[in-house]
């Protein structure tokens, strides 16, 4: 299998990573389940990827995922520029400690 299902189905787990890309993007940095965030550094570093492309169809495809053109905005003009050197991994994951309801894991996704 080439994906984690998280228990929902396919459109849910769409919306929920395209929710959860957009709040990282926008506020660098959220408190997620480790399941959630390993699933999220997958998108994550494409969407990243693309930023760093620039041209216009990158841009289209990132607005395709994102939905908030704010993000895609600050996307391509701040965070692309800060991983102009690097190859891969702009995010970082730390754990947290369980969570007191599920006893879930509970993990803080960054931008590197």
């Amino acid at each position: 299998m080439g994906y984690r299902k998280l228990s929902r189905t396919s459109s849910h787990r769409k919306a929920m990573l395209r929710n959860i890309v957009t709040s990282l993007l926008r506020e660098e940095q959220i408190e997620t389940t480790e399941a959630k965030a390993k699933e999220l550094r997958r998108v994550a570093d494409k969407m990243i990827t693309l930023g760093k492309r620039g041209d216009l169809h990158a841009r289209r495809q990132a607005l395709g995922y994102i939905r908030d053109e704010d993000v895609v905005t600050k996307l391509f003009e701040d965070i692309a520029k800060r991983y102009e050197d690097r190859q891969g991994g702009y995010t970082r994951i730390i754990k947290l400690g369980n969570r007191r309801g599920d006893g879930a894991m509970m993990v803080r996704v960054e931008l590197v």
